[in-house]
């Protein structure tokens, strides 16, 4: 509910759909944008979702996706995920802005990662942030597209707030967008 409210209190007016719901039927809706949420689970076990972030994201909508949701997006942008030895789960996990490199303090409770591999090999994919305590990737971009992700949680409210901007960038990356629907005809 804090990312619906972090939304709704940056001036987003916001409809929830299932996570199976077809691209189509998410396009049909005529968002300024899509957020993919976090979720447990194997996210290599939601293909249809993967397929509806790939429809969406061919339609160069904005997207800002979180924890299981930033590993869909980077499953759907052709990266790899893995389960850790041990996942991350608590508040405080330092991760560095590659861009920046600003350490933010961050909750996490994941137990899948995107392979840094994978991202690092793929031609779409800007790795922008890095988990500090064991390497492995905490955020992405996708070239020349509004959609980014990040695995910890920005929305969390047990400690520092660090990553909120991310909310800011993504209503940004909306209202630099406007949404047109392509006609197959």
């Amino acid at each position: 509910r804090n990312i619906l409210r972090m939304l709704v209190e940056r001036g987003c007016r916001v409809s929830v759909v299932p996570a199976k719901t077809p691209a189509a039927d998410v396009l049909a809706m005529k968002p300024d944008g899509v957020f993919l949420s976090n979720g447990p689970g194997d996210p290599k076990s939601c293909r249809s979702t993967v397929d509806t972030i790939r429809g969406v994201m061919a339609r160069d909508i904005p997207i800002f996706g979180i924890c299981m949701g930033h590993q869909l997006l980077s499953l759907a942008a052709g990266a790899n995920t893995y389960k850790l030895k041990y996942g991350h789960r608590s508040q405080n996990q330092p991760v560095m802005d590659t861009r920046t490199h600003k350490c933010l303090i961050t909750s996490q409770n994941h137990g899948f990662v995107i392979s840094k591999d994978s991202a690092e090999k793929s031609n779409v994919i800007d790795i922008t942030h890095m988990h500090l305590n064991d390497n492995t990737v905490a955020g992405i971009e996708m070239v020349e597209k509004p959609v980014f992700s990040v695995q910890y949680h920005p929305e969390a409210s047990a400690g520092p707030h660090d990553s909120r901007y991310l909310f800011d960038q993504f209503v940004t990356n909306m209202k630099n967008h406007k949404y047109e629907l392509h006609s197959e005809n």
